[in-house]
Order: structure tokens, then sequence, then C-alpha cells
């Protein structure tokens, strides 16, 4: 049984190049060699495989055998690292990072979230992304203790002294309940109606605001970690909470949720901002990232009537 040597990049790519430019003279032309050179390397190729890749017989055009099809596809994927891995490097030698740690609000809308990195995937394909998506104050917390670099925090960022911030942008918190709940079926909810109903509330799992509580009216609650989880209890009817409303909205079309009109509790605006350590300012991918947020944060719409969550 005959071992196959080991090629070199230089040949594989001599060999992509004949296979992408149709000939041995194109791929001579694309990478400024003579033709001889691009010949000579081909012939090496092969004799390290132990294959003919082209056959050369009966044609000026150079046509790919069965064994060289087979090990195009191979030839590719090692080609496409070698090229990540060239600009991967290049990113390094640029102040690039190597990866990225982002922790957003589990506010945030998802389709806000979502274009962000699909943008961010096309301008930085070389860098990583690690994401987290946590509520309250363990976002600022995770910006902190170094575990990421850049947060999109709710408003429990503010005040932190190790950080710096910038606005960016905001969204309509509004109490709803199932259409069969008690609250929803008041013709009109009165003060404190709110207080002897369960509330579902999100809880906090970082130490920087452990044991606070915020926008709790009742002294009945449900402690969530998942804000997936408290949407769907509410449509269950088990409670009542706050949500965003662009969460809601199609609940509320549908009549899956009522929005309460409880006139000491009508909801509120939860404002986001863009926070790093002051001594760990973010790099160019990471700036980005925050430049993003911020930017689409400016046309958020606050609606009136309504004071800070």
């Amino acid at each position: 049984m005959s071992n196959p040597g080991n090629p070199t990049y230089e040949q594989l790519r001599t060999f992509l190049a004949v296979v992408d430019q149709g000939s041995f003279a194109g791929a001579a032309r694309h990478l400024n060699r003579a033709v001889s050179v691009v010949s000579y390397g081909i012939a090496n190729l092969e004799a390290q495989l132990g294959v003919l890749l082209f056959d050369r017989e009966g044609t000026r055009k150079p046509t790919l055998t069965d064994a060289g099809r087979a090990v195009l596809a191979e030839a590719r994927t090692i080609g496409q690292g070698f090229d990540g891995l060239r600009a991967k490097v290049k990113g390094l030698l640029d102040g690039l990072e190597a990866e990225v740690n982002l922790a957003v609000d589990v506010m945030l809308p998802a389709s806000r979230l979502g274009s962000v990195l699909r943008a961010f995937n096309v301008q930085f394909p070389t860098v990583s992304l690690r994401l987290h998506v946590e509520a309250l104050g363990a976002v600022a917390s995770l910006v902190l203790d170094r575990s990421a670099v850049l947060g999109i925090s709710g408003p429990l960022a503010a005040g932190v002294d190790e950080l710096d911030r910038l606005p960016a942008g905001s969204v309509t918190m509004v109490p709803v309940a199932a259409p069969d709940h008690p609250l929803a079926r008041m013709a009109t909810p009165q003060l404190g109606s709110g207080r002897g109903h369960i509330q579902l509330v999100l809880t906090d799992r970082s130490p920087l605001t452990q044991g606070r509580d915020f926008s709790v009216l009742s002294a009945r609650t449900w402690r969530l970690a998942d804000l997936g989880a408290k949407h769907s209890l509410l449509r269950e009817g088990i409670g009542w909470g706050n949500m965003p409303l662009d969460m809601v909205e199609a609940d509320l079309m549908a009549g899956t949720l009522v929005r309460l009109r409880m006139p000491d509790h009508l909801g509120g605006t939860y404002r986001f901002a863009g926070v790093w350590r002051r001594d760990a300012p973010p790099g160019p991918a990471a700036s980005w990232l925050l430049d993003q947020f911020v930017e689409l944060g400016r046309s958020d719409v606050e609606l009136p009537g309504l004071g800070d969550i």
C-alpha cells in the first residue's frame, strides 16, 4: 500500500489557481509566475499525491480527472483555512480583537440584537463572538468582573463608578395579564388592585443588586430567571407582570394578553446604556458594536406620560 506525500500550501494554491483560471497560463498570470513554474508545481503535487490531477491529452484546457475532482474539495477547505488564518493574524497585528465578549440585557429587542450581530459578522468575519443575555444588574456585573468587555445594560448600571456608559435607547414596559385574569376583567382597576394578585418578576442573578426589587407592587410574587418563561406564564393566566411592549404587541393584537390600566402602575421607560470598564476600553470590533447600538437607540420613541423604570 502506497502513502501520499505531504503537499505544500503553495502547491495546493497553484492547483486551485489552475482550476479557477481554467488554464496553466491563466494561473501563471493570476499568481504572477511563469507558466513553466506553474506546470512544474502541478507536476510536483501530482508526484507527492501519487495521482494525476489533470487530463492534459486531446485539449489545450486542463480537465480535472476523477482524482482531481476528489482532491479539489479538500484543497479548497485547506485554502480557505489558510486564508482565514492569515486574515485573523492580520487583524491581530492591526489591533483587532480575536474575540469579543458581549453581554446584553434580556429586555433588548431581539430584532435589534439580531440585525447588529448579522452586520458584525459581515464587518468582522475573523472575530469570534461570545454572547451573554442577562437580566437586571447581571450585565454590569459581567463587565465589572471582565467576563464581558462590553455590555448593553438596563438602567441598573447607572452610578457604578468603575463603568463608563453611553445612552443606547429604550423600550416601553407595560403591565399585562391574560384576558381571563381578574385584573384584566376589571372594568376600572382601582388603586392598589395589583397588590393582591401574583406578580411575575425577573430575578437578578448578580450580586450587584441582589435582594433589591424593581417595579414590584404585589406582596405575592413568583420569581423567574427567564423572560421567555415569564411571557409563557403570563399567557397562561398565572399572574400579571411587566413586559417590553414590542415583545407582547402581537399578543395584545391577538387578545392573548391584555394591557392593564392600573392607576398606580401604568408601566414605564426602560433605558439602555452601552457600558464598559473605564480601565479596559473596548477595542475596534467592540467599539463598532457599541456605535451600532447607540445609533439605533437614537430612533427609539418614548410613550408620553410614563416615567423611568
